[in-house]
């Protein structure tokens, strides 16, 4: 079996068991953290982050038996973030989900120590730097993940288009066309962030983060959630059904790293 598809997030293979496979997993700059605001130290210099999704070229869902994901054409410069703590624009590459059994859990990064029931990444990669997403993914400076918190709350109108189609995609391996979404619909209208040095949340988890995490959530409907959790880990052909719930890797230890905020903390 591909090692790369032996990990989970089952009792035996979930994040606990990922350093026997991943080394990168004991690392010092591992994500995701708790974030504890009154610790985040705030930095004048931090613009705001610029997100230019206008062109947008998305071209398939995709249920990869970790989590189900939007994939995006990244030929061209026209869908990037860029400012904020990053050198120079990062392309969209895709955007993916976790969540929860129930809404008490299911994000990945925790707010001083509370979860949210589901946490959005959306995965850009340096393309000035970089020639490929591959080479990039293994650099230190080469991806920067936008990551916003899901909330349980009014239905969220541009979610339909994505949450309506989940039952293309219910099943492991497989793939649907998933075309003209624009991703812009998914951010939040305050721009408030945290930012740090991290990694991937899943394995290889190379430490190639910048991670730009949004302080404010964005709501969706228990029913819309509750579409997510109607896909599988498994495969059709699977004996074993396995509800693709859960899909989180815990906070990891901060080891010295110092988290900034592009904001003035008021608790």
């Amino acid at each position: 079996m591909n090692g790369q598809h032996c990990w989970g997030y089952g009792d035996d293979n979930g994040p606990s068991n990922w350093h026997k496979q991943f080394p990168f997993a004991q690392g010092d700059r591992q994500s995701p953290i708790d974030i504890v605001p009154a610790q985040a130290v705030y930095d004048a210099s931090l613009t705001p982050i610029s997100i230019s999704y206008s062109a947008c070229t998305s071209l398939s869902i995709y249920n990869n038996g970790h989590s189900v994901m939007v994939e995006f054409e990244d030929c061209d410069d026209k869908t990037v973030v860029s400012d904020g703590p990053l050198e120079n624009p990062y392309k969209l590459k895709q955007f993916h989900f976790h969540w929860g059994r129930r809404g008490s859990q299911g994000s990945e990064h925790t707010v001083d120590g509370k979860s949210y029931p589901g946490e959005l990444h959306l995965v850009h990669w340096n393309s000035t730097k970089y020639k490929t997403f591959g080479e990039a993914a293994g650099s230190h400076d080469g991806l920067a993940v936008v990551g916003v918190f899901l909330e349980i709350g009014d239905k969220h109108a541009d979610m339909h288009k994505l949450t309506d189609a989940l039952y293309m995609v219910k099943f492991k391996e497989t793939k649907a066309p998933f075309k003209d979404f624009d991703p812009q619909c998914l951010l939040p209208k305050c721009k408030d962030y945290w930012t740090y040095a991290g990694s991937l949340t899943t394995p290889p988890l190379n430490e190639s983060v910048t991670w730009i995490v949004f302080r404010e959530p964005i709501s969706l409907s228990e029913k819309q959630l509750d579409k997510f959790r109607m896909l599988m880990f498994s495969g059709e052909e699977d004996s074993e059904k396995q509800p693709m719930v859960d899909n989180f890797r815990p906070p990891q230890p901060l080891k010295g790293r110092t988290v900034l905020a592009s904001f003035k903390w008021k608790p």
